[in-house]
């Protein structure tokens, strides 16, 4: 159509041309016009992009001036047929995009993904592909599954890949699960409890993430018979289980992964536990309702495996909704929020800054899981490690110093927008916000060593009586004769972070300790904070990092993940204490719990352990959040979770990814069908 509109045109100009040149000529000759119609089909090459050349026959009418001997023009129609080669210009087209996918068939995301995927191996920690390699207290379902999902919201496991719930053994050293018998692999193969032991035995073989963190608690895995899995405990020298907390855990944390492609896994490299762990893994075969579609720097997208198992009436009896699970990959928090109130964005797990506005001055479709501030359930602490090996870091009044001068209601308030509890509301401690892990320690107990902040005055005399001065009038303190100099640091992007390390950089210098602040990307930061098993690089004094969130081994998780020196000296370690503190007697009150069933024990237990912590003070928690963020707009879809919204069981504001809160895909539909 293009090409014809150009050449008529192009006729049209003709034409005018023609006619100001017979107005130019000379008035002798009469002049009698004679029309002339030319039916004629016109075979026209058109050159577009790429070379290509496309034939076409039009037929066209055109006037044809012709002079006759009597010094006239006579203007007479005739028909007759003309064939000719037109070469026309055709501005070129803009290839469709081949990402592009059916806006009401895809449920696009935020804040989960960060850089490029490496790769789709589930045996490996390194892979950056956060829509299907996440294995956590509530692991990540589209594409890998696990036997049971944990709910936030009720403290429960319901039963995915296993048939029914688990049984513990009147020893309490065993748990005995069944698997449903629809569950099937994605090649069509059914999944197997041989596929269970074997997924356990390759993580223990290989020192996997999985296998690292369970070996020293689970003996074993067996296969009973095709449909039947017992978990066994590892005991302590009185025959009891080490850590029930974590076997009970395994079964809603971990994946389940396939005996035949494991075995090919090994074979292709050569058994050899890093190149296992590095492969790529880009013909994995899962069990979960999704699988890779699309992967690049700009947007990773799975898609729906319509032949998923899951359909069958013993799990969900149907498909989940969403033809598509897109993740856009933003630069930043400010990029995503422009993206979720543009409807780009359907699910929101990032920090939006007064998200509040969206709706209330905007009246945009956005919400959020509560209608009020914070706007979501408190479960994690963001937290600023020390890296104690840094000069000066290891005196304790530099860290408590640094830590009670920080202005955390400016954080809260600006940082947060006021998604968060202030400390003033909830007092510090290893404990979130809910209500049933506040009344696990004892408040009074520990209340004189608590912080609100922004204590400049008490920072500088704590610095004075320590000898931490000037001397040598630059206005910054020295130790032992060396300027206490530090880069804080959290990544990039990640503005609601960001915001509070510069808060702690201003105290330092309130205080008279050098403390600039430094953003690397996220593909760089998290190499760096988790290794574990060498000194920080230099730039990482102060660095923040997330704590465990709401799961099944929750206070005890979270304390062990901050505190437990078992992770110093783990070449890869994404569980915690990433400022590598070591105490014995911190180490010896978390091995106890988990084998404390005493309500008052444990209790005098988590006090001592808070004692601790606010003593010595080897991170200090900047605000409270969300174990996720749940800003969702409904322009496309609706029908997401949020609070009182009748579900049974109640489903959790997850991003429709996580634990239980997958059954959001099934629940959620579109706005204009």
């Amino acid at each position: 159509m293009f090409a014809r509109k150009k050449w008529t045109s192009l006729f049209a100009l003709v034409i005018i041309a023609s006619l100001v040149l017979a107005a130019c000529a000379p008035p002798t000759p009469e002049i009698i016009e004679r029309e002339v119609v030319v039916e004629k089909p016109v075979v026209e090459t058109v050159i577009v992009e790429k070379e290509v050349l496309v034939e076409k026959e039009v037929v066209e009418t055109v006037v044809v001036e012709k002079e006759v001997p009597v010094e006239k023009i006579v203007k007479e129609t005739v028909e007759v047929v003309v064939e000719k080669e037109v070469i026309v210009e055709v501005t070129p087209i803009a290839e469709e995009d081949p990402t592009a996918l059916p806006r009401n068939e895809t449920l696009y995301f935020n804040g989960l993904q960060w850089g490029s995927v490496a790769c789709w191996n589930p045996y490996s920690q390194n892979c950056n592909n956060a829509m299907a390699v996440v294995q956590q207290d509530n692991a990540r379902v589209p594409m890998f599954e696990s036997p049971y999902l944990y709910n936030m919201l009720d403290g429960q496991q319901y039963p995915l890949l296993a048939d029914g719930p688990y049984a513990w053994n009147d020893a309490h050293t065993e748990i005995t699960f069944k698997l449903k018998a629809a569950a099937k692999w994605s090649d069509g193969t059914p999944l197997t409890a041989e596929d269970v032991a074997y997924t356990w035995a390759t993580n223990v073989k290989y020192n996997t993430g999985a296998g690292a963190a369970n070996v020293d608690y689970i003996d074993a895995i067996e296969a009973v018979d095709a449909q039947t899995v017992v978990v066994k405990a590892k005991l302590n020298d009185e025959g009891k289980a080490v850590n029930p907390l974590i076997v009970g855990a395994y079964v809603s944390s971990n994946y389940v992964l396939q005996k035949a492609w494991t075995q090919k896994l090994e074979e292709r490299t050569g058994g050899d536990a890093t190149e296992l762990m590095a492969d790529t893994a880009e013909d994995v075969v899962y069990s979960g309702p999704y699988h890779k579609f699309f992967a690049d720097d700009q947007k990773v997208v799975l898609v729906r495996d319509d032949n998923y198992w899951g359909q069958d009436a013993s799990m969900w009896g149907e498909l989940p909704a969403p033809k598509y699970l897109a993740h856009t990959i933003f630069k930043d928090n400010a990029a995503g929020s422009v993206a979720l109130a543009q409807g780009e964005v359907d699910v929101s797990q990032q920090f939006n800054s007064n998200v509040q506005v969206l709706w209330l001055s905007y009246g945009l479709p956005v919400s959020t899981y509560l209608p009020e501030a914070p706007y979501s359930i408190g479960a994690s602490l963001p937290t600023a490690f020390y890296n104690l090996e840094s000069y000066g870091l290891d005196q304790l009044a530099v860290r408590r110093a640094i830590a009670i001068a920080v202005d955390y209601p400016t954080i809260i308030a600006n940082a947060m927008t006021n998604q968060s509890a202030t400390f003033d509301q909830v007092p510090r401690s290893l404990m979130n916000p809910t209500p049933g892990e506040q009344a696990m320690y004892d408040h009074d107990a520990v209340a004189d060593l608590q912080w609100a902040g922004n204590d400049v005055e008490g920072a500088k005399k704590l610095l004075d009586e320590a000898g931490i001065v000037d001397t040598d009038g630059d206005g910054w303190r020295e130790y032992n004769g060396q300027k206490l100099s530090y880069v804080a640091t959290c990544p990039n992007g990640w503005s609601d972070w960001q915001a509070a390390i510069e808060v702690v950089a201003a105290a330092g210098k309130e205080i008279g300790i050098d403390i600039t602040s430094n953003f690397p990307e996220w593909a760089v930061y998290q190499t760096i904070v988790t290794k574990s098993d060498a000194p920080l690089a230099e730039g990482y004094d102060i660095f923040m990092m997330w704590s465990n969130g709401a799961g099944p081994t929750e206070p005890w998780g979270r304390v062990r993940n901050m505190l437990s020196s078992e992770w110093v000296g783990m070449a890869s370690n994404w569980n915690g204490n990433w400022g590598q503190y070591s105490n014995p007697d911190v180490d010896a009150l978390i091995q106890a719990i988990p084998g404390e069933s005493d309500p008052d024990k444990l209790k005098e237990i988590y006090t001592e352990l808070v004692r601790i912590y606010l003593t010595d003070i080897p991170s200090f928690t900047l605000m409270y959040r969300p174990d996720m963020f749940h800003a969702v707009n409904e322009t496309v879809w609706t029908n997401f979770p949020h609070q009182d919204d009748g579900t049974d069981p109640p489903v959790p504001p997850m991003v429709c990814v996580d634990g239980w809160s997958i059954a959001c895909l099934y629940n959620v539909t579109l706005v204009n069908p």
